[in-house]
């Protein structure tokens, strides 16, 4: 089974990336959950969701503590979130930024897994003309995860998209460019495990 925990704040899409990562899982043959954790906290404030993947039946149906993967959406959310909390030690830590990556590292000094970092924001802005840095996240994460191929997981995410776009071809085509674009710029960083790839 692979426990994934998001960090992000009201209305970047935290709650979206983790049910649409159920939804590509699902169509793996997974099993999967994909649920919030919230309260009447307003738009901005710090959220945390959470995903669940394995082979098998789920009987588990409470928060994460020890993830295989965390997901940072928002990288101000570290200086007043543990994020990294319980982390399994061969666990990821992905992180959205475009911060300099000895900076990144200076934030994680105890994480003894892989750290990884993308610019989502950048990406979303470039290619759906808005900050969802949702979309490049997902992508990245299913990379990450190898729960699904890369060809596999484009063709899912076009499905997906037309059914929720279907009259805008640009949104589409948009979400697209940004989910083959953050596939191929999410970035190891951490210095013992430099030059590795997935």
């Amino acid at each position: 089974m692979i426990e994934i925990r998001w960090h992000g704040r009201g209305g970047q899409g935290a709650k979206t990336a983790a049910l649409l990562l159920a939804d590509a899982a699902f169509e793996t043959g997974l099993h999967v959950q994909g649920f919030p954790e919230y309260g009447p906290e307003r738009m901005g404030a710090p959220i945390t969701a959470y995903n669940r993947l394995s082979d098998g039946p789920i009987r588990i149906h409470s928060n994460i503590y020890n993830p295989d993967l965390v997901v940072v959406v928002d990288e101000t959310l570290l200086k007043s979130v543990d994020v990294a909390a319980g982390l399994k030690d061969t666990g990821k830590l992905l992180v959205n930024t475009n911060s300099d990556p000895e900076s990144v590292l200076r934030s994680f000094p105890g994480v003894k897994g892989d750290i990884w970092v993308i610019d989502a924001m950048d990406i979303s802005i470039r290619t759906i003309g808005r900050n969802l840095p949702n979309t490049p996240l997902l992508s990245a994460v299913v990379r990450l995860t190898g729960i699904m191929g890369e060809e596999a997981f484009f063709k899912n995410m076009e499905k997906a998209f037309g059914e929720k776009f279907a009259r805008k071809r640009e949104v589409i085509e948009g979400n697209m460019r940004a989910v083959k674009e953050a596939w191929a710029s999410v970035l190891q960083i951490n210095e013992q495990a430099r030059g590795k790839d997935v």
